[in-house]
């Protein structure tokens, strides 16, 4: 069968659909993968046929985290503002690539485009989400709205409500590009509202992390994570080795493309709590491109303070004595699977859903959110994350047995049931 996958956004957009076509390929389909242009010889590295599709997805992010905050309205605002420019080229670039196509699947920022492109072809398709967004439920609420405790009415309410201003500012949105490029579909489908005979939606986290909610309906489906192994093909630096080798398993401290002009503050607050919790320290994520890291007076980083622009998230992090960071699915994921404690700090979107996880789980302070962040409250988070014998525990079973679990066969198995039922 040929099966086009659609998504859209950073690496950790990315990654997940590379294992999973990686997978789909090892079960005999034709894979073609349609990502960011950025992310080409990513797939050329696992014999991935690629379509490019248009834009920066880390100049995008970091343009929506600040002018979008956690505000809603902020949020759908900025995204009419960043994303809609490129939404026509994106379809358009998303169209071709599923020419041939017997099942789309899709991920979040290309759900009503990637189910708009199956209904024109007249091929099924299915959702793939990383972290419950469509999967109302009376058992938390929308990840972007407050949590108010085990309010079922309130939590169905919020999921509601989200889907609402989704698919208002998506038909809105994409009533202003039609006009504009008369090569578009007239109209665009929203994946969920038919009831009767929803998309089926994947769930690429693990149950162990997120336990299946029990009014999802049988359209959803908790596969596990789809976790794809880079560390055999990375060589470490020298320097990173000696450094790793020469003390105490230190903290990983990386924001992802969250970092902008906050730089020189965080990087102060990061180097300050460190020095306050007596922790060494590997910084990660490129933060060279915003700031210049240093001690803000002058002076060389300390000798515990190793810097470095990327690392392979399943070489590093079980080096390490715990991690800090935004929250992101992808990294959350690779946190877990490492059996480290996170320490959370996040800043927008559904980053806030999974700190609460974590500590829910036990595998982690109580999450900090940026606007809160400071040396001494992070300070005080590291030293519980690396000194708490029971969250350690806690957080190593976990992690061995997500490194058990195979959600990318389990997902393979869900789409080849959908594909025959068709």
């Amino acid at each position: 069968m040929h099966i086009t996958l659609i998504t859209y956004g950073t690496r950790g957009d990315v990654q997940p659909f590379v294992a999973l076509g990686v997978g789909l390929t090892a079960a005999g389909h034709s894979v073609r993968l349609a990502a960011p242009e950025a992310y080409a010889s990513f797939a050329a590295q696992h014999e991935l046929d690629f379509v490019p599709l248009p834009g920066d997805p880390a100049h995008l992010s970091q343009q929506l985290v600040e002018t979008g905050g956690r505000n809603p309205i902020h949020q759908w605002r900025a995204m009419m503002e960043f994303a809609l420019p490129l939404g026509a080229n994106v379809l358009r670039s998303a169209r071709a690539a599923s020419r041939d196509a017997d099942l789309v699947l899709h991920s979040f920022l290309l759900c009503v485009g990637g189910h708009t492109i199956a209904r024109e072809l007249g091929v099924p398709d299915i959702y793939a989400e990383f972290f419950p967004v469509f999967t109302a439920t009376a058992a938390f609420p929308s990840l972007l709205f407050p949590d108010l405790g085990s309010l079922g009415a309130y939590n169905r309410l919020t999921h509601a409500l989200f889907n609402y201003i989704f698919w208002s500012t998506n038909r809105i949105g994409y009533g202003i590009v039609q006009k504009q490029f008369s090569d578009l579909p007239v109209r665009v489908y929203h994946p969920f509202v038919n009831r009767r005979n929803p998309t089926p939606i994947l769930n690429a986290f693990s149950p162990l992390v997120v336990p299946p909610a029990p009014d999802w309906g049988a359209h959803v489906y908790t596969t596990g994570y789809w976790f794809l192994d880079t560390a055999h093909n990375w060589q470490p630096p020298d320097a990173l080795v000696r450094f790793l080798e020469s003390g105490p398993p230190p903290v990983c401290i990386g924001f992802g493309s969250m970092i902008a002009k906050e730089a020189k503050i965080m990087n102060r607050i990061v180097l300050d709590a460190l020095a306050q919790s007596e922790q060494r320290g590997v910084l990660l994520g490129g933060w060279g491109k915003f700031s210049d890291l240093s001690t803000g007076s002058g002076q060389a980083l300390p000798e515990s303070v190793f810097v470095i622009d990327s690392a392979p998230h399943d070489w590093l992090f079980p080096r390490m004595a715990a991690v800090v960071h935004h929250g992101g699915a992808g990294t959350t994921a690779a946190g877990l699977r490492a059996g480290v404690p996170s320490i959370i700090t996040p800043f927008t979107a559904d980053q806030p859903f999974w700190g609460r996880r974590a500590a829910e789980l036990g595998v982690g302070p109580t999450p900090i959110h940026r606007r809160r962040l400071t040396a001494r409250n992070l300070a005080g988070a590291i030293t519980r994350a690396v000194n708490d014998p029971e969250m350690r525990a806690r957080v190593a079973v976990l992690g061995k047995k997500l490194r058990a679990e195979n959600g990318v066969t389990h997902a393979v198995n869900v789409i080849e049931q959908h594909l025959h039922s068709h």
